[in-house]
């Protein structure tokens, strides 16, 4: 028989081909509190869960998926996941990395450009009737060319980030666990730009709080494609009311898919929904990966890219 596998969202067709070749997948259907409860109790039996980053793979979930061997998150964050407690039951975690890089490093530079240059700014004018026509100072940003560029975290997607901007004529600077670069206080007060990549821990939940973004230049921006509790949004609306940061463009939110109310009333913020990966190719090789790593370890092969 065909081990069973429970998917929590549905993948592409091609993915899914792949996996139903060798695994009888099963798929979640429900919202809300019915699917938490759908999911706990699907769960149980199962030899692999594919779960996706807004999942919350808690003790409760482990525990009731009594026969897990791998639980493969379709992301390459896994704070979604508690992994002390799938280590407990010997149960592999994995992620997928790598396979995103380029579309969150192209999206970072998208939101760059569109907070710096007042993109957003100036489409809500056009739209609303309000643009009256060229004119010599009108949503005045700023350019790329010759400015710093802070990169907090320098990962692969750092490090991706870093060679986009040096092609607009960016310098860069950084700090990061594995190499530690210039100390955080100082990047911030020397960065026109600061722009976020360090995975979500307990030491980085409200990395950038108040003293932090009060540290930053007033003309400088802040920019978060990792996860939205590294920024706390509360002090972060605080500093753009009252002008201590310039602007900031925000994928990733610090309770998801609530927004802090006062973000969506300021116009100096890019606001989009976590769409750092969101091209075809990315999210299809990334649901791939995280197939071939069930299929491996269902078959008695070591995983791909493990995290335990």
């Amino acid at each position: 028989m065909k081990p069973p596998v429970l998917l929590t969202r549905k993948l592409p067709a091609s993915v899914m081909a792949r996996l139903e070749a060798s695994c009888a997948v099963e798929q979640c259907e429900g919202d809300g509190l019915a699917a938490r409860r759908e999911f706990l109790t699907r769960v149980a039996g199962k030899q692999a869960l594919v779960s996706m980053v807004t999942d919350t793979v808690d003790r409760t979930v482990i525990e009731a998926g009594d026969a897990l061997q791998i639980i493969a998150n379709v992301a390459v964050g896994y704070n979604n996941i508690d992994v002390a407690a799938a280590r407990e039951r010997g149960i592999i975690v994995t992620n997928t990395p790598d396979v995103l890089t380029d579309a969150t490093a192209d999206f970072t530079l998208a939101l760059m450009l569109a907070v710096t240059r007042r993109l957003g700014e100036g489409e809500r004018m056009l739209r609303r009737g309000d643009w009256k026509g060229w004119a010599f100072d009108q949503l005045l940003g700023m350019q790329l060319h010759g400015k710093q560029l802070g990169i907090v975290g320098l990962g692969r997607i750092g490090r991706a980030v870093a060679a986009r901007a040096q092609a607009f004529g960016m310098t860069i600077a950084h700090t990061s666990r594995s190499d530690a670069g210039m100390p955080l206080d100082r990047l911030l007060a020397t960065s026109d730009v600061v722009s976020l990549h360090v995975p979500l821990t307990g030491e980085t939940r409200h990395l950038i709080g108040q003293p932090e973004l009060a540290r930053m230049k007033r003309t400088a921006y802040l920019i978060n494609t990792t996860r939205g509790p590294v920024v706390d949004e509360a002090a972060l609306a605080w500093a753009l009311k009252n002008q201590l940061i310039a602007g900031a463009a925000l994928d990733v939110y610090e309770h998801e898919p609530q927004v802090h109310a006062d973000l969506l009333t300021l116009e100096n913020v890019v606001l989009a929904p976590h769409l750092g990966s969101a091209t075809t190719e990315t999210r299809t090789a990334m649901a791939d990966l995280a197939v071939r790593n069930v299929i491996a370890v269902l078959g008695g092969d070591p995983p791909l890219t493990p995290v335990t």
